[in-house]
């Protein structure tokens, strides 16, 4: 199993070359940027999945009463071992382990407390963890979904208490997707998620202390067990459950406790860990060493550059991830970032670098996913938590983490070793290395420059320019608040403040989020064709089974289901012709509900809503009748809900809509019910006289349109 090493090789830059610095008075400031400082008798940290995973282990198996898991996400699925197989006699999936380690110790109680997570992240997550986590011996094993935070915001803290005397907090949750070993290989057999994908490298860092440092943590936690469940806070520290293959970095040190918290019903705001970034920044001398996964916190830009300026033998170097993975990071994270490296660049050019960790091994490269949230000050100051340095984590999450200042030679030997460990990681060297190349270069920037072994090495990040659209500004003030949510603050930042328009705005952002999310999340599982078939062919020969596949259409078009699965799921399950025949008349049920919504709204709203370009928009979608209500089905410009509303608010007319909806509606129904798989193998594997049958059904169609359109114009005419 995997063990935090022992305390090795100190920099020697920091103690050899100058003498002993005087006494500091301590950076803690318990109410303002700490909450309780406490004496921890063991702290040690501990590097990445592995390690981390079999330090748990083996203090849940030393567990005699209680353990309690708070987290961001928790997976069932997880596999809780080292960087070998365990030899305990317990499964390794995280599900079955607890529940073998409770019929084995009786006397033992496990709670876990995760976050009732937004739809933004079901993609990511166990699709109904309640099902997967709640297990029949509920005296014994409890899970609680936390949904105790404010509108826009998220319990972001990851700790794991045992018997109320042993605590670990830091980055990482019990959950898929972040074991690996140090060595972050390119290829390991063993990085795989539960279904057989692998994943690249993770970097991840925890820390885990006992004493009453531990018992704090397990009042905090418990605190907010009882919040999320109810009932009253009971600690009763008893036992050992120090993980024996663990080695401690310190021995008799204060560990400070920084948390945020935002404004919740009786919770009042907290914003230590703001008030903690900025301290430590603002004692830094030589040396600030980051490891964070977000970095778009415009006070700590600010805050590093001006100490860069006023401290011009200071370097910092960071290491990130390469680059943001999903949509909504790629249009906040992204910007925040560029904005925060620009300002440290113009602070200090060659004293700065915004790393990350490159791995090219066997013709494989790639690079190494950071997690972290780690900061290192000199070699005085060491913070591991949960908060990253976006805005998010200083003022709208709840998050945990842990510092320790060094008060004797050790503890900053402690302090230099982990630095260089992780710096060393990185790099594919040693912390040993690492100690000696800050002795050759005297600077922490030109040793993260140079030092490279067995395919890794730091590389620059890029993040090219900025999104400046409407769009990513909007997201980034949602996804990335420094404070909770307010949606009338959030509207009112893009349209007049009226109800009617703010109707209009919150209605349009719940369709088009719904939409996204049943393609792009965990809903996607249960937009699934062949699932809605199966509901339906259950259905098939009871009497009222043309009411079941009508309601499917109206209430997914409400919900803004994808309409071309609706009609597969039809096809599918009561034959081309009725399937045919249920789409048809659910699709014009679904589209005459949303287009009279639409029409009650009415245009002005929508054009507030959406600006004057919509009113040019609408404009010519009147003029051109049916011709651009068919166009719009046939090439549709957004989701079927949205068209349908739109097109009501904008003023045209329901016999253009009913005609144009039709005529756009019908070859696309036609082929999904009927020739879907003919028109595939049209694709796969074309004939001259398929492409030619193809051709003159198209030109059918458009004359079909045209002449539609003719005829009505020519009605409107003879009406004038």
């Amino acid at each position: 199993m995997s063990a935090v090493r022992s305390v090795g090789l100190a920099d020697t830059r920091f103690q050899t070359r100058r003498p002993p610095a005087p006494a500091r008075s301590s950076p803690f400031a318990p109410g303002r940027n700490v909450w309780r400082v406490e004496a921890a008798r063991r702290a040690a940290v501990l590097i990445d999945g592995a390690a981390y995973f079999a330090a748990v282990r083996a203090a849940f198996l030393a567990a005699r009463h209680s353990i309690l898991i708070v987290g961001w996400d928790i997976d069932s699925r997880t596999r809780l071992v080292g960087d070998c197989e365990p030899d305990d006699g317990l499964p390794a999936g995280f599900a079955d382990f607890l529940a073998a380690l409770v019929q084995r110790r009786p006397e033992l109680r496990i709670d876990l407390l995760l976050w009732d997570y937004s739809l933004l992240y079901s993609g990511e997550r166990e699709l109904l963890p309640r099902l997967s986590l709640d297990w029949q011996t509920p005296d014994r094993i409890r899970l609680c979904l936390d949904d105790t935070v404010p509108l826009g915001s998220s319990q972001h803290q990851k700790m794991v208490i045992v018997d109320d005397t042993l605590a670990f907090s830091g980055g990482l949750d019990l959950t898929i997707r972040r074991w690996d070993t140090s060595d972050h290989c390119a290829d390991n057999a063993s990085r795989v998620d539960p279904a057989g994908h692998p994943y690249r490298p993770f970097h991840d860092v925890q820390i885990v202390v006992d004493g009453p440092a531990a018992r704090a943590l397990a009042e905090l936690a418990r605190d907010r067990w009882c919040r999320a469940e109810g009932g009253t806070p009971e600690i009763a520290p008893r036992g050992d459950p120090w993980p024996a293959v663990v080695v401690p970095d310190f021995t008799d040190v204060e560990i400070g406790i920084a948390r945020t918290q935002p404004h919740y019903g009786t919770l009042e705001r907290v914003r230590e860990v703001e008030a903690l970034f900025v301290d430590s920044i603002d004692r830094a001398e030589r040396s600030i060493y980051i490891e964070n996964q977000f970095l778009s916190s415009p006070l700590i830009a600010r805050r590093l550059a001006r100490r860069l300026r006023r401290k011009p033998k200071l370097e910092v170097v960071i290491v990130a991830p390469r680059s943001h993975d999903s949509w909504v990071e790629r249009r906040t994270m992204r910007n925040g970032r560029i904005r925060f490296w620009r300002r440290l660049r113009s602070a200090a050019q060659d004293r700065v670098r915004l790393l990350y960790p490159s791995v090219a091994q066997n013709g494989t490269t790639t690079d190494t996913m950071i997690h972290s949230k780690v900061m290192i000050v000199d070699d005085r100051f060491l913070r591991i938590g949960s908060a990253n340095l976006n805005n998010r984590s200083l003022g709208a999450d709840t998050e945990c983490d842990l510092a320790i200042e060094a008060h004797d030679a050790g503890q900053r030997a402690a302090i230099a070793a982990i630095r260089n460990r992780l710096l060393g990681e990185h790099c594919g060297v040693t912390e040993d290395d690492v100690a000696r190349a800050l002795e050759s270069h005297g600077s922490v920037v030109r040793a993260a420059d140079s030092l490279a072994a067995n395919g890794h090495r730091l590389l620059p990040i890029d993040d090219g320019k900025p999104d400046r659209t409407r769009l990513a500004g909007l997201v980034e003030r949602i996804a990335d608040p420094m404070r909770p949510l307010r949606l009338k603050r959030v509207l009112t930042g893009i349209v007049r403040p009226s109800p009617t328009v703010l109707a209009v705005a919150g209605l349009l952002v719940a369709i088009v989020g719904v939409t996204l999310a049943w393609r792009h999340t965990g809903l996607a599982e249960i937009a699934d064709p062949k699932r809605l078939a199966a509901m339906l062919t259950a259905a098939r020969d009871e009497p009222w089974a043309p009411l079941l596949a009508l309601g499917l259409f109206v209430v997914g078009g409400a919900v803004a289901l994808p309409l071309n699965i609706m009609v597969l799921a039809a096809a599918a399950a009561f034959g081309p012709w009725l399937g045919l025949l249920y789409s048809t008349v659910g699709a014009a049920l679904s589209s005459v509900l949303m287009y009279f919504v639409g029409a009650r709204f009415g245009q002005d709203a929508l054009i507030r809503v959406l600006g004057q370009r919509a009113r040019r928009a609408l404009d010519s979608v009147k003029r051109r009748g049916v011709l651009a209500v068919a166009a719009v089905r046939v090439v549709p410009a957004a989701p079927f809900t949205v068209v349908n509303l739109a097109i009501g608010a904008g003023g045209i007319g329901f016999v253009d809509f009913a005609v144009g909806s039709l005529i756009g509606l019908a070859p696309g129904l036609l082929l999904l019910s009927i020739i879907g798989d003919r028109v595939m193998a049209l694709i796969e594997d074309p004939s001259a006289g398929e492409i030619a049958l193809l051709a003159l059904a198209l030109l059918f169609y458009l004359g079909l349109v045209f002449g539609a359109q003719a005829l009505l114009s020519r009605r409107r005419r003879g009406r004038r």
